[in-house]
């Protein structure tokens, strides 16, 4: 099991205190994150929430350019949390060691990045084309995210890539036009779950709670209950 701590360059982070703006900052917030147990650092530089405002791509950019190699300096794995291919390009040649793919990896643009460079890519679960957009799932959830991963991994099969793959359930995204309430019983529905993702064989990325209250301390306790 690998944990990551994250660090967000966007200043619109509904998680305060895991915005830094400037490579000291960054810095400091990682070296916390590997204090309390953290193994690597995620960072982007775009919210992806509703109350995110969407920037041009290098202003995203521009938001984690010296960010990333001060990360990287530290010795850890650094994710690039961007669906943005150009950010993300830029990130890996900066020293980033991990594409987070914030559009689920539905673009050919994307995979041809990742093709580049030899590092893991995680692939997160979305039902719309990207995490702003995504559509509420009235099916099962686990099969429609069983779907959805037969075919991205079927993309990554036409770039040589599947081995590379971490599939991530997308609970960090989703879903976000709902109340707390029908996300939290959501939720619970995919952490308890987890199993069924394993039919791909590939390793599981999960979003954990970052609020501390007993209905998140319940999904925590859950995802933990999941582990092979």
């Amino acid at each position: 099991m690998i944990i990551y701590g994250v660090v967000n360059a966007s200043p619109d982070s509904l998680a305060i205190d895991s915005i830094a703006t400037s490579p000291d900052e960054a810095v400091e917030r990682a070296r916390r994150l590997l204090a309390d147990g953290a193994d690597a650092v995620d960072l982007g530089g775009q919210g992806s929430t509703d109350f995110a405002e969407v920037v041009d791509w290098t202003d995203e950019w521009a938001r984690v350019e010296h960010l990333v190699p001060a990360l990287a300096a530290l010795g850890v794995d650094v994710s690039i949390d961007s669906w943005r291919p150009e950010v993300v390009r830029r990130a890996l040649e900066a020293g980033a060691t991990v594409i987070n793919a914030a559009d689920g990896m539905q673009s050919d643009e994307m995979w041809h990045v990742a093709s580049d460079y030899d590092v893991p890519i995680v692939v997160p679960f979305l039902s719309g084309p990207n995490p702003r957009e995504m559509d509420l799932v009235t099916a099962d959830p686990v099969q429609t995210m069983l779907d959805f991963f037969e075919a991205r991994l079927a993309d990554a099969d036409r770039f040589g890539l599947r081995s590379r793959c971490i599939v991530d359930p997308g609970t960090g995204f989703a879903p976000a036009n709902w109340v707390w309430e029908q996300r939290f019983e959501y939720q619970k529905i995919v952490y308890s779950s987890l199993d069924r993702l394993r039919v791909f064989g590939l390793p599981i990325y999960i979003a954990l709670p970052w609020k501390e209250t007993p209905q998140h301390d319940e999904l925590l306790d859950i995802v933990v209950r999941q582990r092979p």
